[in-house]
């Protein structure tokens, strides 16, 4: 069966494109592709294929004879559709003319080979493709098809090449070899040429002249600044009357043949137009093997840095190629690594790369953007670094490591980015200078890239002058008249822009621009030396040392508790969920200060945090006897509240209470008071069935017994003490409880967990926690052991029945399950008999050992506690 459809395009001299009717309601046509049964024309190039002789004139034959017209075609076989578009091999004819045998006579096709017994058609397309062929038309032209012919060589990377335009005219230009420059002939006769210019000039004139070769125009002639100039801001250069192509010889790029030979010098800056499809990298692998030979212009080729290629890897005895940790962003191209193998912090240049100056009010608005955009990707991040080669001392400048660094993954380079965004220059580079970054054909792509786009540094915009941030910390007074504000906003963040020692730290204020000076609360970490003629306290420097590698540059939060007479605010500062203080005293690196810890929230951890690095015997505490701290604070023995004889209870948990602090309560099992309980909640609703109006005097009291139901309009709280919820009702649903009601004490009890307490409500595990015991406690049935009695709140540990564990240790407890994921703390100060279960307290540090080491719940960034 016939069907219609139109042709939008052609794909080559044997495949048409095929377009049926508009919808409807005016919806695309869908379209097809038609390959010609029986014939074949050569095929169109594409990224990795070269395009086949006569493909371009046969496709541009078939365009003619059917883009835009009608066509009848029959499909004879369909293609299995792995696409959207259907493909089909069949026949196609416009106006009655059959579209593969106008193919065939005008030799724009060829019949293709078949295997069959041939048929009467096949017999006809042989017949027509005979008559092209005696004609010479199209494939069968002895002259061949007509591509670029090079019709002069001025030197070896200097063409003059016709080209056959397609509109039939021809086109004589000059051409410059991409990638490369061969040395110069002299242009006058009796004058020496260039060394090695002369067989330049001779090996591509053997190779290229009268030649027919393929061209790849790159870049045309322009009188404005092009992308590999040095400034935005230069003159722009004469008008040029060059193109810069590729020129394509049948044995392949003449410029990589040329580079090989040793006859040409790779062009850094044309590094931008080759990048994309391999160009560069293959001209510098020819290049490679020139300087292995030390062919023609690479004999006196110098060898690289001697501090580079040291047959063990070294550079000045530093690992050449090493993993470490970005600590500080010095500038838009420097930065400070911690050696990962032998914990040395490496200042490092970026190889090739040169950032804004700080120092340049043209600048300093893009400096600042540099190094916030190294410090946002590096700061505190793994990084693989490449050292490319050591530049030397020179007048002010120190000797520097200058290095390739990549992250993520280690497939990013930094530089790469902060070129490819404005924010950073391309060193050139000497023409034999082999000192230089290992992808720095990559940073000139990526500045190519950052001029067309005028990004950032090429923008040529002018930007506003820096403003320093204000010192809010200036003096006392003025530090003062922040501090409340600063309370209300409760967790503020900041950048630590410097660390002055181990509790001292300077903070910038991104959104506001003010920076100010936070002492750290609760702790008292030894001073370092402020100019050479001071002594640092002992561990002192070691102190500021780990504050620097940990938290410089780091964003992070700060609250507000006071100010010192100086200007300094005293709080606290966290890293993600680490409390910077905890951390110090954890490391013996700074020890409690009693008088101002004991009010904080987290003094719990504070302490525990010091006794564990007592234990361990760490900086400050290299010399700690804990015997002798034992003997001299052991309380006396009337003071010890004693532990309770074990008491086993069947209970449930009735309620659970997060506002206001997290509690519970529980009703006692192995009792008649539930049963009672159930039969007098049965004759209660019986009671209320009936309207029971309230005397008109009545007002209760805090404290009365009454009868509620819950409602949403608040005015009276009440607790419900036969469950332990508690609710606020109206006094319209408030009745006087009636004598016969009150015979039953309330069944439920207020209670608490022994030992542990859940993490702090302002915590962001605090909702997790909560629920993890909702799920693990409420509405179940659990045995239940009374530790302590604090008036009548129970000390409770709680065990589950069903727990296998529990079934096989007697201390197997859900306190302990709550500390092991990391979703509680041990409660030294709220329960003072801990002292008496030094069983049970080895327990609950062997389940909080668990937490850090499997980062559960508040340890998950890490061995710190969370803030309570």
């Amino acid at each position: 069966m016939s069907l219609k459809a139109v042709s939008p395009t052609v794909i080559s001299g044997d495949t048409l494109v095929l377009r049926g009717r508009t919808g409807p309601q005016g919806q695309s046509p869908k379209e097809r592709i038609l390959h010609l049964a029986d014939v074949v024309a050569p095929r169109m190039g594409n990224l990795t294929r070269e395009d086949e002789p006569w493909a371009f004139e046969s496709r541009d034959f078939l365009r003619a004879l059917a883009v835009g017209k009608e066509i009848s075609f029959t499909s004879t076989h369909s293609f299995p559709s792995n696409e959207d578009v259907t493909r089909d091999i069949g026949t196609a004819e416009i106006g009655g003319v059959d579209v593969a045998s106008e193919m065939l006579k005008n030799g724009w096709a060829k019949v293709k080979e078949s295997k069959r017994d041939p048929t009467e058609d096949d017999i006809q397309k042989r017949d027509i493709e005979a008559e092209g062929k005696a004609a010479g038309k199209g494939l069968w032209n002895s002259h061949g098809p007509q591509v670029p012919l090079v019709e002069q060589v001025r030197d070896g990377s200097t063409l003059r090449v016709r080209l056959f335009m397609p509109d039939g005219e021809h086109q004589i230009v000059n051409i410059a070899l991409a990638g490369v420059r061969c040395a110069r002939t002299s242009p006058r006769q009796g004058e020496p040429s260039e060394p090695w210019a002369e067989e330049a000039k001779f090996f591509t004139e053997s190779r290229l002249l009268q030649r027919s070769v393929r061209v790849i125009i790159l870049s045309l002639p322009t009188s404005t600044a092009t992308p590999f100039q040095a400034g935005a801001n230069s003159a722009p250069p004469p008008p040029a009357s060059i193109f810069i192509g590729t020129v394509l010889h049948p044995a392949g790029n003449v410029a990589e043949h040329l580079v090989a030979a040793g006859l040409a010098r790779v062009v850094d800056w044309h590094a931008g137009m080759l990048a994309a499809g391999g160009g560069m990298e293959r001209l510098r692998a020819s290049e490679k093997v020139a300087k292995e030979k030390r062919a023609c212009l690479y004999a006196n080729v110098p060898t690289a840095s001697a501090s580079i290629t040291q047959s063990n890897g070294t550079t000045n005895g530093n690992a050449r190629i090493f993993d470490g940790t970005v600590i500080r962003v010095w500038s838009g191209d420097q930065i400070s690594v911690i050696d990962k193998e032998s914990g040395k912090e490496r200042r490092l240049q970026l190889s090739s790369t040169k950032g804004p100056k700080l120092s340049d009010p043209k600048q300093a608005y893009y400096a600042q953007e540099a190094r916030e955009f190294l410090r946002k990707r590096l700061i505190g991040k793994h990084v693989k670094v490449t050292v490319d080669f050591i530049r030397p001392r020179d007048g002010e400048y120190e000797e520097r490591e200058c290095a390739t660094v990549r992250y993520g993954n280690q497939i990013s380079n930094v530089a790469e980015q902060l070129v490819e965004k404005g924010l950073a220059s391309v060193v050139r580079h000497r023409r034999d200078d082999e000192d230089r970054s290992s992808d720095y054909d990559k940073l000139m792509a990526a500045e190519q890239v950052a001029v067309a786009e005028t990004r950032g540094i090429h923008s040529g915009k002018e930007q506003p002058a820096v403003k320093p941030p204000v010192n809010i910390s200036e003096s006392g007074a003025r530090a003062t008249t922040f501090v409340n504000g600063f309370k209300r906003q409760g967790k503020i963040s900041a950048v630590v822009d410097y660390v002055a020692s181990g509790s001292r730290f300077k903070l910038f204020l991104p959104r506001d621009n003010q920076s100010l000076t936070l002492v750290l609360n609760g702790i008292r970490a030894p001073r370092t030396a402020r100019n050479p003629s001071e002594r640092s306290e002992p561990f002192g420097q070691e102190a500021a040392d780990f504050a620097t590698r940990r938290y410089m540059q780091r964003d992070v939060e700060f609250e507000v508790d006071t100010v010192d007479k100086s200007g300094g605010f005293i709080g606290t500062l966290w890293l993600k969920s680490e409390n910077v203080a905890i951390s110090l005293v954890k490391e013996g690196l700074a020890s409690v200060h009693s008088f101002s810890a004991d009010g904080l929230s987290w003094s719990t951890q504070l302490y525990a945090a010091e006794a564990e690095a007592k234990q361990a015997q760490k900086n400050l505490w290299e010399s700690y006897d804990e015997e002798a701290e034992k003997a001299a604070q052991a309380p006396p023995v009337e003071d010890d509240p004693g532990r309770l004889k074990s008491e086993y209870l069947d209970v449930i948990i009735s309620d659970v209470r997060a506002e206001n602090g997290f509690s519970f309560s529980v009703q006692i099992l192995n009792t008649e008071g539930i049963a009672t309980l159930e039969k007098l909640m049965r004759d209660f609703s019986l009671h209320h069935r009936v309207a029971h109006p309230a005397p008109s005097n009545f007002t209760p009291k805090a404290g009365d017994l009454v009868s509620a139901k819950f409602s949403d309009w608040k005015e009276v709280e009440v607790t419900f003490i036969d469950y332990g919820n508690q609710d606020t009702v109206s006094f319209s649903n408030i009745r006087p409880l009636d004598p016969k009601f009150r015979s039953l004490p309330g069944q439920a009890q207020d209670a608490r967990l022994s030992f542990v307490r859940l993490v702090a409500s302002e915590s962001e595990y605090h909702a997790d926690a909560v629920q993890r015991f909702r799920q693990l406690c409420e509405g179940r049935k659990l045995v239940a052991n009374i530790d302590y009695k604090e008036g009548a709140t129970l000390h409770l540990r709680l065990i589950d029945p069903n727990d296998p564990v529990a079934t096989q240790d007697p201390l197997a407890c859900i306190n302990a399950d709550l500390l092991r994921e990391g979703l509680a703390s041990i409660d030294r100060k709220g329960c003072k008999y801990i002292g008496a279960y030094p069983h049970i307290m080895s327990k609950l540090q062997t389940a909080v050992a668990e937490a850090k080491r499997d980062r559960a719940g508040m340890f998950e960034f890490g061995d710190v506690e969370e803030d309570e």
